[in-house]
């Protein structure tokens, strides 16, 4: 649980930081009013959702019971690249 805690603050410290740069970056893009707000909001909402996605993760590692979680098969790469394989050997032959 701490280590889950302490990754938390890590993420929060990174993704601010992210946050501080790129709103420090931005007013040097010449954009027009609309297009800089459109950007900054979509700025600020990718950045929730990374922030949420790994807190999220570091909580379900914790043994914390989180409402949802987001769960990959572990055979995924595997049969994608299988079934890429065939139909790569489909067109070669």
């Amino acid at each position: 649980m701490i280590g889950a805690l302490i990754g938390i603050i890590i993420t929060l410290i990174i993704v601010g930081v992210v946050y501080w740069a790129i709103t420090q970056l931005l007013p040097l893009i010449p954009l027009p009013e609309p297009f800089a707000r459109i950007v900054h909001v979509l700025m600020i909402v990718l950045l929730v959702i990374v922030v949420l996605w790994v807190i999220l993760k570091l909580l379900g590692v914790a043994g914390v019971g989180v409402p949802f979680r987001v769960e990959v098969p572990s055979r995924a790469p595997a049969t994608l690249s299988a079934q890429a394989t065939g139909y790569l050997q489909g067109l070669l032959t």
